[in-house]
């Protein structure tokens, strides 16, 4: 064994678990103690400037310049009370990630000394240059200028000796080059949409929120043997590595009793996650080894989306302090399940209704299947849009592969909803409108209650499954911004649902009635929109086959995926909605692009050099052992003997030769494609040719050297096995 792996499996053996002091208290007695929450403006700021805040935030209004620089005040004493030196506009650019850049509060008082300082104008507004951030061409090393604009509907919060301000981040010219900007812009317009769809029913409606619950899954390594992984260390994934003889197969891992490392490093982590107003819940072993799930109540969509932005990060640095690196990547280990982020949506009322609930009576029978019927029309219109939204580089190697929905948009929505609707259709309008929200289950012994069944199953196949009271939109990547997901979502349905008035409103004025215009509408919608209706087996080559008949989009190729930004109709529809321009959408595409670029060229760079440098010599020094091996038998036995003893030896010296051979080759042609690729001018064409000419070779290099693993001797073979990496004890 080579020393470096030797050192990191040793290790990593003898790790002990590291113990948390849990705090005494309650979690709700210190939950968001580190965030300005209301509790907190309640306490900081004067009775008049909190409600005007609270009330700006609520009405989802401009907060007024001099009410700012009463809030900046009192935040700036709440911080500095608990022992802050900076702060920073914390915002989410086009990287998936987050960016920060930190302030001390202090300014020269202009007597030879220092005043701590934060007013108004700092809180609501900075310049973090624009230029260094991917901006799809909106700003040049010359067009620097950029703004990052205080959002008072997430609260600041508090990390390390640091206040944390939530905020948009925009170009000089007023592009958003972020994914809060158009998020919040799209909640707003399903906002506006859905409460004139609601008067319909309920005249008292005056706000539609949207819920966005994530679930996040993750992979946990030891640090050291990350450490001795390069391919880990940067790509998060690894680009070689023959599967164990033991992962998944005995399905022993998930929901499993949790490791007591893993146990520790979760308790921490949630005391973190409480004390940033995190509400975290669940925890549980997810299915292959090493990796795990958290999930956190529902929130209000902006407020999730920053929480689960925020998560990532903490869980990292809560991670390295139990000697843990935090895996992320969609596919770090070949042979076992992915990780992916369930996103579980739903929108609800002022007025305390879910609008994907049944309701009580028949009028609000008739608003749920209204805003199920037209939710199941924006996912048929845009399914390519919202299957462009999850795409990505690293999420391509989970979907479809028998842990992870197909690339292909389709909803579940169960026996008892698919009836429904069915009904629905052939219905009239004085028959009646009857959802069943529970059924009960008896299971025929007696200590056993009775359950209560939901009014679906669960399709774990199914990217966009309805759920009960929500749609889990299963297919987003555990790596992303869940924000790229949600503002297709929010958007193509608010879309629909302004297209649903104006047709209800048609036949109005045909002197149909409310009741009866909303039927005919929504009877025609079913009909439109049974296509993207899908209650079987995802994962059956048949139903690609059935997708593609029903006119659903089945393209595989990621950087043909991102096309469906710039339809015409999707263009149409984000510009009227306010959400996106013509210029956001194609820069967007252009980092979309050049991402998945850099994303394969990075893992081309490192497998090569894996190959080149780490393997090829190794099973070079295996080959060579093995022919003094022969050399030394052919001394010691007569010819015969030597014949029948060497045949294996031999054999397996002309495979690795040719494994050898294969990989260098391959490394060679790779190279070449790639400085192919990198003379095409255009950021799409230039990401198809590496889909198509570089992407390939990484599977077929990686077939040869994980071959040649199960052949070179153990103790030479220089980087942690699958068998290391994927047990955690």
């Amino acid at each position: 064994m080579s020393i470096t792996r030797f050192n990191a499996v040793e290790k990593a053996s003898n790790r002990k678990a590291i113990e948390v002091v849990t705090p005494t208290q309650k979690v709700s007695d210190y939950f968001g103690e580190n965030v300005f929450n209301r509790k907190a403006m309640q306490k900081y700021l004067s009775k008049e400037t909190y409600q005007a805040l609270t009330d700006a935030i609520d009405s989802c209004k401009p907060i007024d310049r001099q009410i700012a620089s009463h809030v900046a005040a009192g935040m700036r004493m709440w911080a500095l009370e608990k022992g802050v030196t900076h702060y920073t506009h914390w915002f989410q650019p086009l990287t998936d990630g987050t960016a920060e850049k930190h302030d001390a509060f202090v300014e020269l008082d202009g007597k030879g000394g220092m005043i701590e300082e934060f007013n108004g104008k700092l809180l609501t507004q900075q310049e973090p240059d624009a230029s260094s951030f991917p901006s799809g061409g909106l700003r040049n090393t010359f067009e620097a200028r950029g703004y990052s604009a205080w959002d008072p509907s997430s609260p600041a919060f508090i990390v390390d000796d640091t206040l944390c301000i939530p905020s948009v981040f925009i170009a000089y010219t007023g592009e958003a080059l972020d994914y809060k900007t158009p998020l919040i812009r799209s909640i707003e317009a399903l906002d506006t949409a859905a409460i004139e769809v609601c008067h319909y029913f309920n005249e008292d409606v005056h706000k539609v929120t949207t819920f966005l619950g994530w679930e996040q899954e993750y992979f946990l390594v030891d640090e050291d043997l990350y450490s001795a992984r390069p391919d880990l260390s940067l790509t998060e994934r690894t680009l070689i590595g023959h599967e164990s003889a033991k992962n998944q197969q005995l399905d022993d891992h998930f929901f499993g009793a949790i490791p007591s490392r893993v146990q520790e490093f979760m308790k921490e982590l949630e005391i973190e996650c409480y004390k940033l107003g995190i509400p975290v819940k669940t925890r549980h072993n997810e299915v292959a080894p090493n990796q795990f799930e958290l999930a956190p109540i529902y929130e209000e969509c902006n407020l999730a989306n920053d929480h689960n932005q925020l998560l990532m990060s903490v869980m990292k640095r809560v991670a390295r302090r139990h000697n843990f690196s935090v895996l992320l990547h969609e596919k770090p280990f070949k042979g076992v399940n992915g990780s992916g982020k369930h996103c579980n949506w739903s929108i609800g009322t002022d007025t305390g209704l879910n609008l994907f609930s049944p309701g009580k009576n028949r009028e609000e029978n008739l608003q749920f299947i209204t805003f199920m019927v037209n939710t199941l029309m924006a996912v048929y219109k845009y399914n390519s849009l919202l299957k462009a939204s999850i795409a990505t580089a690293t999420n391509a190697h989970r979907l479809g592969a028998n842990e992870a929905p197909p690339a292909i948009i389709s909803s579940f929505l169960g026996k008892q909803i698919s009836e429904i609707l069915n009904r629905f259709e052939n219905s009239s309008i004085e028959d009646a409108i009857e959802v069943d929200e529970k059924k009960r289950l008896y299971l025929g012994f007696g200590q056993i209650p009775e359950l209560l069944l939901d009014n679906t199953d669960r399709n774990r196949t199914s990217p966009f499954a309805f759920t009960g009271n929500r749609f889990e939109f299963r297919a987003i990547g555990s790596s992303a911004n869940c924000g790229s997901a949600m503002l297709a979502l929010n958007t193509a349905v608010a879309y629909q649902l302004r297209q649903f008035k104006t047709d209800v409103e048609t036949l109005r004025a045909q002197g149909k009635s409310k009741e009866s215009a909303i039927f005919e509408v929504i009877k025609t919608y079913i009909k439109e929109s049974k296509p993207i209706r899908f209650d079987g087996n995802g994962y059956d080559d048949k139903w690609k086959e059935e997708a593609a008949g029903r006119g659903l989009d089945c393209e595989s190729s990621v950087p043909l995926q991102y096309d469906a930004y710039l339809k015409p109709g999707v263009v149409k529809m984000f510009e009227e909605t306010g959400v996106l321009n013509h210029i956001e959408l194609e820069a967007r595409n252009e980092v979309k692009w050049e991402m998945y670029i850099k994303k394969v060229q990075i893992e081309a760079r490192v497998l090569g050099d894996l190959s080149l440098n780490h393997i090829i010599p190794v099973a070079v020094r295996y080959q060579s052992v093995l022919l003094d091996n022969l050399s030394k038998l052919q001394n010691t036995f007569s010819e015969g003997e030597y014949t029948e003893i060497s045949a294996e030896p031999k054999r397996l010296v002309r495979k690795i030769a040719g494994h050898i051979s294969a990989v260098t080759r391959m490394v060679d042609e790779m190279v070449e494609a790639r400085k192919k690729a990198n003379r095409i001018a255009g950021m799409r064409e230039k990401a198809i040719a590496y889909h198509d000419t570089v992407a390939p070779y990484l599977d077929e290099i990686r077939n040869h050297i994980d071959e040649l693993e199960l052949m070179v001797d153990n103790q030479m073979w220089p980087l942690p096995k699958y068998r290391e990496l994927l047990f955690i004890h």
